[in-house]
C-alpha cells in the first residue's frame, strides 16, 4: 500500500470553470514533501496539508475533514465508465492511494504514512454541487451516490511530512464494522442503516448528532 501522489489545490482562475464560485477542488500532484498537521476549527478554511485550503468554509475543512483520500483503483473504474482520463487529484482528493481499500476502511482506523504522519479515518465524502460542476457531468451527484465509493476524510493524529511513494500501513483497526462505505450509504440512500453508525466512536460529533436526530 502506498501513496501515489500528494495533491494541493490551485488558485481558481477568473472567471471560474462553469461559473462556480471560488473552490479548492482543482488539486494537482506536487513534487517533494508536504507538511501535514491538524488544522484549526471548521469555518476557518484551514485543512491538514500545507499550501491547501477550502473556500466553502461552512461545509468543508476543520479537524474532521483535514485530509481527503481517494483510491487510484476507484479513479480507474470511473475513468473506464466515463470514457475520459481522470488524473490524480481530479476528485479533489489530497491523497491518491494505491493498494489500500479506502472505502472498506473502518471509521477510526489509523494509517501511518511515511515515517511520522498518522491519519485517522473520520468519515465519507458527501458529494456537492461544486463536485458536479467541476466534472461537468449531468446527474453526477446521483451517479456518485449510487456507486457508494466516496473516499475517506481523515484527521491528522501525528504531524510530519508526506510525499509521493510513501508507504501506507494500517496501524489500528477499531472493534466495530462501520466502514466508510457503510457510513456513506447510511447518510445518503439507506437511512435504515443509520443506527449502526453509533458504534463508531470516531465518527464526528456533528454526524453523531445528526444520526441521533434522525433515529429518535
Amino acid at each position: 500500500m502506498k501513496l501515489l501522489t500528494v495533491n494541493i489545490g490551485r488558485p481558481p482562475p477568473d472567471p471560474w470553470k462553469g461559473g462556480l464560485d471560488a473552490t479548492g477542488i482543482d488539486k494537482r500532484p506536487v513534487d517533494g514533501p508536504v507538511h501535514a498537521s491538524a488544522p484549526g476549527p471548521k469555518g476557518t478554511g484551514e485543512v491538514g496539508l500545507a499550501g491547501d485550503r477550502v473556500h466553502d468554509v461552512k461545509h468543508h475543512g476543520g479537524p474532521d475533514q483535514a485530509v481527503y483520500a481517494y483510491a487510484r483503483e476507484d479513479l480507474d473504474a470511473w475513468q473506464a465508465e466515463l470514457g475520459r482520463p481522470l488524473a490524480n487529484g481530479v476528485f479533489g482528493e489530497n491523497l491518491t492511494t494505491l493498494g489500500l481499500d479506502v472505502n472498506g476502511a473502518l471509521i477510526g482506523e489509523r494509517w501511518r504514512i511515511g515515517a511520522d504522519v498518522v491519519l485517522e479515518v473520520s468519515g465519507p465524502r458527501i458529494p456537492c454541487a461544486t463536485f458536479q460542476g467541476w466534472l461537468e457531468q449531468e446527474g453526477w451527484i446521483k451517479r456518485f451516490t449510487r456507486a457508494a465509493v466516496p473516499g475517506a476524510h481523515l484527521r491528522v493524529v501525528a504531524q510530519g511530512e508526506v510525499r509521493a511513494a510513501d508507504r501506507i500501513d494500517v496501524v489500528h483497526r477499531p472493534g466495530h464494522e462501520v466502514t466508510v462505505a457503510l457510513a456513506f450509504r447510511a447518510l445518503t440512500l439507506e437511512p435504515d442503516l443509520l443506527p449502526l453508525l453509533l458504534a463508531a466512536d470516531a465518527l464526528p460529533e456533528e454526524v453523531r448528532a445528526l444520526v441521533r436526530r434522525r433515529t429518535a
